[in-house]
């Protein structure tokens, strides 16, 4: 699909929906301040196409000539930026209304009746882009602050955003450069002899530097999409006190009678500024009851399927053959044994975990006593979650960046034992690909779209 046309002029409402105190109208084009000079009156008496660069104008926006007073459709703030100092690179208006629908709608209708055409999602950071106002990882670091649900994540986002992350690209594309210009030596000057680890050497220490990047990729999944959290176990293990402990109110109900919970329950919170969705389970046991049971099916097919999986087993009373089952099943790389009841005398203990299931990490807690375990459940979580990237501050943002790397180390690994004239085309293949995030050589347009498709209007 081709891009959008690019010198002509564009106009969005850049708040989101629904009333508010402020809402913003953005026009950005060669034509923004013409446009904007028919329908908005400075309070000082001034035109728009007069006014310089970043400034903040009161007046109000009349739907006829606004030299002479037509309609009074509100009072508005205007912010004026000029080309190629602006977000975009080219002149760019916003007028500050009042945030209500009908404002806003009104507005955006009268700027697309005075010649602006409506802008599709992502656009102005599309022209930011292809302006040089920004880089690629940049405009995708614009989209993680937009849907950034917590602090963790916008600080990553503003990771992106200061060029931290394009820098650390930037680096291993340059390294890359170098490596090629290598081997296109030894085909054109071969008399100079290029010795091989010139350019292996380099090429290994990209793939651990990459290696480290692809560790982070789920850590910036889960921060920006959020995770989930299955709490399972038999009846009575202690699973709804404990999103209650975790919630820090009553969410779910607690009860002595086994088969309180038949259906699942979710709630949501944050760790450590991961958004979470906590998921209550039904207890799993053999029954007989056709309710309970199919709450036993759906409590295994969403622990199967969580990013990490909290197994409770009462450790005042001896394990089970249920609980034995469960902890076979387990996947230790995603799932936590948690010995609930430790303010009871204990029947086992951890170490009877590890014989049905070495890998398992196991720890104690008591949500009567929550100075037991809590704290240290939620920092095993937290690591269970984010794995080698718990210690990192630079996280990639987007399933893209991490594809697009997994693409580049297998290219780079095919380069390693290649001839040194395949080990060119790996190589050149690689750099191709690093250019589709750094936008160092010409970007298909397909991919453009592809960046830029989940943006919304006005951004």
């Amino acid at each position: 699909m081709a891009l959008p046309p690019l010198n002509d002029t564009i106009t969005a409402i850049a708040t989101a929906p629904g009333q508010a105190a402020v809402g913003i109208v953005r026009v950005s084009g060669p034509d923004s301040f013409e446009l904007v000079n028919s329908m908005f009156a400075p309070a000082s008496g001034k035109q728009v196409d007069e006014l310089p660069a970043n400034r903040v104008v009161l007046g109000h926006i009349h739907d006829g000539d606004a030299i002479k007073r037509g309609e009074l459709v509100d009072e508005s703030l205007l912010l004026t930026f000029r080309g190629p100092h602006s977000y975009t690179g080219q002149d760019v208006l916003e007028l500050q209304t009042h945030g209500g629908p009908a404002v806003l709608r009104r507005v955006l209708d009268m700027c697309v009746a005075r010649g602006a055409r409506l802008a599709g999602p992502g656009e102005f950071t599309l022209r930011a882009y292809l302006s040089g106002r920004i880089d690629l990882v940049q405009a995708e670091a614009v989209l993680a602050m937009v849907n950034a649900q917590s602090e963790r994540a916008r600080r990553n986002a503003s990771m992106g955003l200061s060029k931290a992350l394009s820098a650390t690209l930037h680096d291993l594309q340059t390294t890359l450069t170098q490596v090629y210009g290598n081997i296109q030596a030894v085909f054109d000057y071969p008399e100079e002899g290029v010795p091989d680890a010139s350019f292996r050497e380099p090429i290994q220490e990209v793939i651990h530097r990459i290696d480290g990047l692809l560790a982070t990729a789920n850590a910036g999944r889960l921060m920006q999409q959020g995770a989930k959290l299955a709490i399972i176990g038999r009846p009575n293990a202690g699973k709804s006190s404990l999103l209650n402990a975790l919630l820090g109110y009553d969410r779910s109900i607690v009860s002595d009678t086994p088969g309180t919970t038949r259906d699942y329950l979710e709630a949501v919170l944050e760790l450590d500024g991961i958004p979470i969705t906590a998921i209550d389970t039904a207890g799993i046991r053999d029954t007989d009851d056709s309710i309970e049971a199919s709450g036993v099916r759906i409590a295994k097919d969403i622990a199967q399927n969580a990013d990490v999986s909290l197994l409770l087993i009462d450790s005042s009373q001896p394990l089970h053959v249920e609980d034995v089952r469960l902890l076979e099943d387990l996947v230790p790389e995603r799932s936590l044994v948690v010995a609930t009841k430790a303010d009871l005398a204990a029947a086992w203990d951890c170490h009877d975990i590890h014989a049905h299931n070495a890998a398992l990490d196991c720890l104690s807690l008591s949500v009567v006593d929550e100075t037991i375990g809590l704290e240290n459940l939620r920092k095993h979580v937290w690591d269970k979650l984010l794995g080698d990237a718990s210690g990192s501050e630079l996280w990639l943002s987007s399933e893209r960046q991490a594809e697009v790397l997994s693409n580049v180390k297998m290219l780079l690994e095919n380069a390693l034992v290649a001839p040194d004239d395949l080990a060119a085309l790996d190589l050149a293949d690689a750099l191709q690909a690093l250019a589709s995030l750094t936008g160092r050589s010409e970007i298909a347009e397909d991919a453009l779209e592809h960046i830029f498709a989940n943006f919304c209007v006005g951004k």
